[in-house]
């Protein structure tokens, strides 16, 4: 299920937006994936139905469009949609399998989101460490002037 919207403002950016609504296990995923001007970024988002309808993609647009985490944005060259010769397409295809294969772009950046969360995550918990570790040495501290007051 695709769902493909294109805008141009005024102060002449191009906006492309896409949804793709597929099938991954046991749950339905919705991959939101926008380009601003040259500046591509995408979000994944598990959708909580079974098939979901068109009226419960676009009611769930209009609800959650707006708190949407997009990955960091990856700059490169616009994504024109031509269509491209089946021959032509398939070996194209061919050459990806065979060759190195590092991902489309929206798995590319998906990756590049998990890996930030995943620095946050390791900078926060060090940071917890550091302070629990801090706390007890002050209690160790006190402890020990508490032991020579009287003295």
């Amino acid at each position: 299920m695709y769902f493909t919207i294109h805008k141009e403002e005024q102060d002449m950016k191009k906006v492309s937006e896409k949804l793709t609504i597929f099938f991954e296990g046991p749950f339905w995923v919705g991959l939101f994936e926008q380009t601003i001007d040259d500046r591509y970024e995408v979000c994944r988002v598990v959708l909580n139905t079974s098939e979901p309808k068109d009226y419960e993609v676009y009611e769930y647009l209009q609800k959650n469009y707006y708190s949407l985490k997009f990955s960091p944005a990856i700059c490169g060259e616009v994504i024109s949609e031509k269509k491209i010769n089946p021959k032509r397409m398939q070996r194209k295809i061919k050459r990806e399998v065979q060759g190195n294969f590092i991902g489309t772009k929206a798995q590319q950046a998906l990756k590049l989101q998990h890996e930030q969360i995943k620095k946050e995550k390791k900078i926060a918990r060090k940071e917890r460490v550091e302070a629990e570790k801090e706390r007890k040495r002050e209690i160790h501290i006190l402890k020990k002037k508490e032991k020579h007051k009287g003295h």
